[in-house]
């Protein structure tokens, strides 16, 4: 049986008991999860399909593959993305957590990934008896490290900082995977929510990969674009090569999206309006939180686009920030959940309702 850390959100148990307490209730700005309706345009694709007697196919649908990468193409300056080379998985999380099993990895082998960052990718590694290893920068690393490196994730933007990788530093990233025999995988699920740069580059954009695929993976969920997470409706694309052993192998476990999902995720993929148009709620906001943290005391770094603002009081202890913040009816999630160089930060989503942002930033200002 593995033995895994306990799940770390369990420890928050008694920050959330005292946020409830509050008089105006609590406002949770600690997780991710969208709370706006799902578009209407995807709930009618949905209950299109939703007569699916039959097994669906694990590859998705052609419909569904091709709409992905047209995608790429629109979305993610990424042309010639071959819809043969894009697979549906069952949310990102899951994707996350089992590559490097899927990939055959184990011990003795490494997986590097950001040094502050979700937590997943650490486990996706110890699932497989791998070794995780947290550096930005790949190039950096010690020779017997680097020849053991298997697995590169990137993830831009990034969770929780917000942090965006320009096209040289992901193109570094490409450059010594190759030399070393890695892969790249490169989680970009919050690439529609850009706020403060100019662009939010793909690992499949040619000027990153060289207009080559080999080797590299682009990691999608439509989850936080369009208040999907409710259907784990997710996306990868990028090396035929590496596709193929992945389908395969998803065959045999049986890890296939439900039918109506594909189409639901079809409609999410082709409609841009609806995008759009939650990227508007979030800016909003994010323009009524981020100011009123500001001027409570805390500095938001990073954070160019994204669902989070990463702060900090400067006072170098996460959890009393935690606790500051509970206190005043706020729940907020600590940066220590996300690795060691997390410590003294907190990560503030987004996700709540606009009456409970504006809660939220009523209190901050008292």
């Amino acid at each position: 049986m593995l033995t895994l850390p306990d799940y770390p959100w369990d420890a928050m148990a008694p920050y959330r008991a005292a946020a409830q307490a509050h008089p105006g209730g609590e406002v949770n700005l600690s997780i991710g999860t969208p709370v706006d309706p799902t578009p209407e345009v995807i709930r009618q694709a949905l209950s299109r399909a939703a007569d699916a007697p039959g097994y669906p196919t694990t590859h998705g649908t052609a419909a569904l593959r091709e709409a992905i990468a047209d995608w790429f193409a629109r979305r993610r300056s990424a042309p010639g993305v071959d819809p043969e080379a894009v697979l549906p998985t069952i949310g990102s999380k899951e994707f996350v957590a089992w590559l490097p099993t899927l990939l055959g990895l184990g011990p003795g082998d490494v997986v590097v990934r950001p040094l502050i960052a979700y937590p997943t990718y650490d486990m996706g590694a110890v699932i497989a008896g791998a070794q995780p290893v947290a550096a930005d920068d790949v190039t950096a690393l010690d020779e017997q490290t680097r020849r053991r490196v298997k697995l590169i994730w990137l993830n831009s933007p990034g969770n929780p900082t917000g942090k965006v990788d320009d096209v040289a530093t992901m193109r570094a990233a490409v450059e010594f995977a190759r030399e070393v025999g890695a892969v790249v995988a490169s989680d970009e699920c919050y690439a529609e929510l850009p706020w403060e740069t100019e662009e939010v580059p793909s690992v499949l954009d040619p000027r990153v990969c060289g207009g080559s695929h080999e080797g590299l993976l682009a990691v999608y969920s439509v989850s936080k674009q369009s208040n999907l997470a409710g259907y784990r409706a997710a996306f990868t694309a990028g090396c035929a090569q590496l596709i193929a052993g992945l389908l395969n192998t998803r065959k045999h476990a049986g890890m296939i999206m439900p039918a109506p999902v594909q189409e639901a995720l079809r409609a999410a993929v082709t409609d841009q309006a609806h995008v759009a148009a939650q990227r508007e709620i979030y800016r909003s906001r994010r323009r009524t939180l981020k100011p009123a943290l500001e001027q409570a005391g805390y500095r938001v770094e990073h954070s160019e686009a994204g669902l989070y603002l990463w702060c900090t009081d400067g006072s170098g202890e996460t959890w009393a920030q935690v606790q500051r913040l509970a206190d005043q009816g706020i729940i907020v999630g600590p940066g220590v959940f996300y690795g060691e160089a997390g410590a003294g930060y907190i990560r503030v989503a987004l996700t709540a309702p606009d009456d409970r942002i504006a809660a939220a930033a009523e209190r901050l200002g008292g």
